[in-house]
């Protein structure tokens, strides 16, 4: 008989265990879903007279990303099954530049879930390199629709939010190869 075990990861992911054998859980594998991912090309318009990216473009792609994370999360396009959030806070740190035409590799999963609020970490990477370039940790806050005033979130939008869509990778970037 072979079964399912979920467990929490040190990271808070969530972690799926095959078990070969259920009566002894030293058989299981421990098979852990990547968070969310994705991908984009770097333009030229985002770029400074060196080919490195501009600063504050980051927060433009961790709003590309985390947009794309919730249609992930929730299942939907806009509508009535997803959040309207406004942003609190974002903290942004470069570790790394990004240069024109590379593909980035944007990891986002939840670190956070509040009463009203919750946070969304994204990392950016080099498609296929573990080099971290900048990481951003973005707090945001549930409105009312007519965003007359901020609401507490549903067990369900937590329950989503918790999962973070891990496994999910959404590729904006187009062909890879192509001579710059």
């Amino acid at each position: 008989m072979t079964g399912e075990i979920e467990d929490r990861c040190a990271c808070g992911a969530f972690a799926f265990a095959p078990v070969t054998n259920p009566k002894r859980s030293c058989y299981r594998e421990l098979r852990v879903l990547p968070p969310f991912r994705c991908l984009f090309r770097v333009r030229f318009a985002e770029v400074d007279a060196q080919g490195i990216v501009f600063n504050s473009r980051y927060g433009e792609f961790t709003d590309l990303v985390v947009g794309e994370f919730c249609c992930a999360v929730f299942d939907a396009e806009r509508g009535q099954d997803t959040i309207d959030m406004r942003l609190v806070k974002q903290t942004t740190q470069w570790r790394s530049p990004a240069r024109y035409d590379d593909v980035l590799e944007a990891s986002a999963w939840t670190s956070a879930v509040g009463n009203a609020s919750f946070t969304i970490r994204t990392e950016f990477r080099r498609e296929g390199d573990e080099q971290l370039l900048v990481d951003v940790e973005t707090v945001y806050v549930a409105m009312q629709r007519d965003g007359s005033a901020k609401r507490s979130l549903r067990e369900d939008e937590r329950a989503r939010l918790e999962a973070s869509a891990r496994g999910v990778c959404v590729d904006l970037a187009g062909p890879r190869g192509r001579k710059r």
